[in-house]
Order: structure tokens, then sequence, then C-alpha cells
């Protein structure tokens, strides 16, 4: 009898937690139709810049120093690529048309901001985009591949391309694609501009991993297109990573390299180097390469960047960002005091221990876990673990452990529909709390199949 009361509260318990998910489901989606229908009524054009104050009579791109006119959006993620993929996301898991035609919106205000060469600024102007325009009016100016500027809007582009069929939108991630292989150096690199402008500039980029974001649009282009020239794009930047290692005892990467290979000055503060941020980076994209292409050379120089990284960091999960080349010592630099290296940490000014990061864990452990797991599994055997879809039960669980969260961000949608934090609208909020809100519908729907 007992046994029997068992089963039957199981079943209750398993029926109110259906209830239970039903309605935070329900609760989940009118959150994200709510914030979304808000987020688009503020866009320029289709696009979006970085932060708007609550009155939307100021708007700014990367930080409040840097403010954007009434017509300006921002490219550099988290600015509209970024909240344009939020919205293709939502699209596919609701199917709703709303966010494909906010998607489509971002992705047109970006194709008519790319420049005639093909790539992107961090902020564009946008004032000449007519709505409903089937023709892209595009200007001259600078493009960059700095903070995943061009790469993150291309990357975009083509997540769309996949689902909408406009002759605009494969114009653009045409251009895009033609631009990344032109700009790349015969030897594989890519600079921080280009078309050059001169400078530190033009020099061969790792620093807020230029090329490895690169690569990885290369390989989302082949993935897509399948044309080969995408993928020896993409190997042509790996080799690159191969070519600039530097030699033992210090065989990790530096942040950027003269057009003679030698670490090299970058701002006034940044001095050459070996950087241990770039190097986790590095072991990242060549373990992507090795996935993706079966080739072992691009395994080849990540032991010898691993003994650099563990014999050089100076606490449990902490490097300093750059070594001097050498003497290995840890060397930082100060915008209150350019060019001017200093050895102690202590020395710098607190601003610039607090804004720059020239310490941290830069990702690391996780860099060096995934050579780890791949190299002792096998590209066969660690994408067949990688790929296989999680099971009902799996989806469940993962649903339960967002479930806390979800109702937290729920609960912190104002009326309007804005996630209001430090008393502005920041699209990389809207950028967070979108994706979590995705991430549980997602599980939801899965958890049902």
């Amino acid at each position: 009898m007992k046994h029997c009361i068992l089963i039957i509260s199981s079943f209750l318990l398993s029926a109110w937690n259906c209830a239970a998910d039903a309605t935070l489901a329900e609760r989940t989606e009118t959150a994200l139709s709510k914030a979304s229908s808000y987020f688009q009524s503020i866009s320029t054009r289709g696009g979006y810049v970085g932060t708007y104050s609550l009155d939307l009579k100021e708007r700014y791109g990367e930080s409040l120093r840097e403010r954007a006119k009434a017509t300006e959006i921002w490219v550099q993620p988290p600015g509209t690529p970024s909240v344009g993929e939020c919205f293709l996301r939502a699209y596919r898991i609701t199917g709703k048309q709303q966010y494909l035609t906010a998607a489509t919106e971002a992705a047109r205000a970006l194709a008519f901001g790319q420049r005639t060469v093909g790539g992107w600024d961090h902020l564009v102007d946008v004032a000449h985009l007519q709505k409903g325009s089937g023709k892209a009016s595009r200007m001259d100016g600078r493009c960059t591949f700095d903070d995943n500027t061009t790469q993150g809007a291309l990357s975009f582009l083509m997540s769309l391309d996949e689902t909408v069929d406009s002759p605009w939108l494969s114009e653009a991630v045409e251009l895009g694609l033609a631009h990344m292989m032109k700009s790349q150096f015969g030897n594989g690199a890519w600079s921080q501009w280009y078309p050059l402008i001169g400078g530190y500039h033009d020099y061969y980029t790792f620093n807020d991993k230029t090329m490895n974001d690169c690569i990885k649009v290369m390989l989302k282009a082949h993935r897509i297109y399948g044309k080969e020239e995408y993928l020896s794009s993409a190997k042509r930047g790996g080799d690159f990573i191969i070519l600039s290692q530097l030699a033992p005892p210090q065989s990790g990467w530096a942040q950027q390299y003269s057009h003679d290979l030698k670490p090299a000055w970058a701002r006034r503060f940044e001095p050459p180097g070996v950087c241990c941020a770039a190097t986790g980076n590095n072991i990242r994209t060549l373990v992507d390469l090795y996935l993706y292409t079966k080739d072992a050379k691009y395994l080849e120089p990540i032991p010898r960047a691993i003994e650099w990284l563990e014999k050089s960091k100076i606490g449990d999960n902490l490097w300093p960002r750059l070594y001097e080349v050498g003497s290995n010592r840890p060397i930082y630099g100060d915008r209150m005091d350019g060019d001017k290296i200093f050895y102690v940490y202590e020395d710098i000014s607190e601003r610039e221990r607090t804004s720059y990061g020239w310490r941290g864990d830069f990702g690391i452990r996780g860099a060096i876990s995934y050579y780890e797991k791949v190299k002792s599994m096998g590209t066969a055997g660690y994408t067949a673990k990688r790929d296989a879809p999680l099971t009902a039960a799996d989806c469940r669980k993962k649903a339960k452990k967002l479930s806390s969260k979800v109702e937290k961000t729920i609960a912190a949608l104002d009326d309007k529909g804005r996630w209001v934090e430090d008393g502005m609208i920041h699209s990389k909020v809207f950028v967070k709390n979108v994706n979590l809100l995705c991430s549980y519908l997602e599980y939801l729907n899965c958890s049902q199949q």
C-alpha cells in the first residue's frame, strides 16, 4: 500500500513540475516578446548603440566616453550584430515573425553601413538608409578588425543568410568575405585596420582576438558556403600562428608584431612583450583548426606554449598580461605615463589597474583543458561527444538549473519592457538576458522531444 502511495505521489509531483514549467515557459515567452518589442522600438533604422539614457536623449558606444549621434549605430559588440543575433535566435526557437523582422532590420542597417571595400568601422551613420530600400548605397571609410567589429557584423549576416534569401544580404556577405581575403597578408596574418592606415594599426595583430575572430569567421564561411578559398584563408591564418610563436623558453605569442615578425609597441602604454592572453586565445584557435581540418600540425606548438604559461604564472590561476622578451619579467604600462615600462604592478595607477586587465586568468585554464580533452579523445571522439544531442532528461535538468535565474530576469523587467542597470539601458544587458531566456526555452523544447 505504501508503494502505491509513493507511485501516486511521484506522479502528482511530476505533473506539478510540468505545470510549473509550463507556467514559467509562458512567462518567459511573454517577457522575451515584451523586451524585444521595446528594444526594437528604440532602434535607429534597425540598428543599436551600446548604451541609452532612460529618456533616450543620450546614446553611447562601447563606453560613456563615446557619445553617438542620433543617426549613428554601433557595430562593435555588444552593438547591432549582437542584438541581431539575439533576435535571430529567438526566431529560430519560437518561429515568431516579430523576431525575424527585428533581425532582418538589424542586418539591413549593417549592410547599408558597410564600407565600399567590404568591412565596418566601430560605428556607422545610417542616415541614408531608407526603409524598404533594396539596394545598399555604401560609403567610403575605414574598416577595422579590432574588437570583433568587421568579423562580428559579417558573422551575423552569414547566420541570417541561412534563413533569409535577399539579394542585398547576399551581396553584403559576398563583399565582406572578399574583404576578409583581400586584407589577409601573404603570410596568413591580419592587421588591426584595413585598408592600411599606418603605425601600429598595420601590424599583425592578436590583441583583442583580432586574428582569432578572423579565422573563426572564415571557418564559419566554409561551413555555410563550402568554398575552398574560405577554408584556405582560415588555414593560412593558423599557419601564421605557428610561424609567429616565439622561441623557447618563452614559447607564447605577442599582442602584435611588426612586419619583420618582432613583438612591437601598440598604443603608448602597450609595450612589446609575450602575452599570456594572446597565447591562451591562440591555443583555442589552433585546437579549433585541428578539429576542423584534422591536421595535427596545429597541435604541435601547444605543449611549448603551455610549458611557458605554467612556468610564468604568479599565483593560482593568475598571470600578468605581458612579459618582457628575454627576461620573462612581468611588465606593465600606464596611460598616465606613456612609453614607460613598469616592473611593479603597484606602481601603475589605480585607473590602469581597474580598466585594462593587466592581471587575470584570461581563460587560460579553459584553453589548456580544451587542448587536453581533444588530445586525449581525438577528433572523432571529441566531436562525437560535443555534437551528440542532449537527451530529454538532460534538457529537463538544464532547464531546471536555469529556472531561478530566469525568474529573477523576468522579475527585473520593468513595465515598459526594459532591463535598467545603473540608471541606463545597456545592449549588453539585453543580449545577456535574452540569451538566457532563449536557452531556457531551448531546453524546455528539447525536454519534450
